[in-house]
């Protein structure tokens, strides 16, 4: 009786599609993360650069 209950749990996959989903959505999230730091980083430095480019003291802070 308990090892035909653990068969059919074990052989169950009802579950199976949440757990992919869940999987997918996080490498989703991980991936745009990365991405969107990557950009903020290129963004910044640009924004730096255009401003040392306008101010010739080069203190962007109070701008």
């Amino acid at each position: 009786m308990i090892k035909k209950a653990l068969v059919e749990f074990w052989n169950d996959e009802s579950g199976l599609s949440a757990v992919e989903y869940a999987i997918a959505g996080s490498l989703v999230v991980g991936g745009m993360v990365i991405a969107f730091g990557e950009l903020g980083t290129e963004a910044t430095e640009e924004i730096s650069a255009l401003c040392a480019a306008v101010d010739s003291t080069g203190d962007c802070d109070g701008a």
